[in-house]
């Protein structure tokens, strides 16, 4: 191939963003993933994807668009796929990101208390829930001990409200032979402050389940712009 036909082709400019490639790796790897800004944390996920192609401008883009490195991994495929320049095999690799920063949270609570490490249980929750476009209702079933039992997703909503049934949730943790449960649910609008429904829907769920002698230990709402805990303000 001659020189003029790999001009034609878009590999001349192999050298420069190879070069950037390998500058961002060594940064990353002799200072961590903090010496990195989002964008190029970003730009990192997006090499093996799209490994001839400069993506720095894309990586801005998507940053610029959605607002944080979190929030573009866990931005919905359908949005995602508005971007210009942004295939299948990029998106594969942004969710692929979102899956493993919540397996890895979800890991950390596995062999642990609930109660113990309530840092490690509200990481968890933000990382599964805070960023996502509807509303979830997750509910974490512990044991007498206070481990997880089972962690389950029971409804997704719409932005602004998910239909929770108390009697089919404390139905759950009696075939689970649960004896204590924490509740957990997103705000899509970012601001995690409890509505009036979020507020009856709990003592819903606690009044069915104290006579059974099954605890709430917490209701946690999250959302981009953090968490409110309805034990911690005193509503339940």
């Amino acid at each position: 191939m001659s020189a003029e036909t790999g001009n034609q082709m878009g590999f001349d400019d192999e050298p420069h963003y190879h070069g950037h490639r390998e500058r961002l790796r060594m940064r990353f790897r002799g200072a961590g993933a903090d010496a990195l800004s989002d964008y190029e944390l970003l730009e990192m996920v997006l090499f093996r994807a799209l490994p001839r192609r400069d993506v720095k401008p894309l990586a801005k883009s998507l940053i610029g668009k959605f607002g944080s490195f979190a929030e573009v991994v866990h931005a919905p495929d359908a949005r995602l796929r508005e971007i210009s320049g942004l295939g299948e095999a990029a998106i594969t690799e942004i969710k692929l990101i979102a899956a493993a920063a919540s397996r890895v949270a979800k890991g950390q609570l596995k062999a642990r208390t609930m109660l113990s490490s309530w840092a490690d249980l509200i990481d968890y929750c933000r990382t599964a829930m805070a960023f996502a476009d509807k509303e979830q209702f997750r509910v974490l079933f512990l044991d007498k001990r206070n481990q997880l039992i089972s962690d389950e997703l029971q409804q997704v909503g719409t932005v602004d409200h998910t239909p929770v049934y108390p009697r089919e949730v404390i139905k759950r943790a009696l075939e689970l032979s649960a004896t204590a449960l924490i509740l957990v649910h997103n705000h899509p609008s970012g601001d995690p402050t409890p509505s009036s429904a979020d507020i009856q829907m709990t003592r819903g769920i606690v009044d069915i389940a104290d006579p059974l002698g099954i605890v709430v230990h917490d209701h946690i709402i999250v959302g981009k712009n953090g968490h409110v805990s309805l034990k911690g303000l005193r509503l339940i």
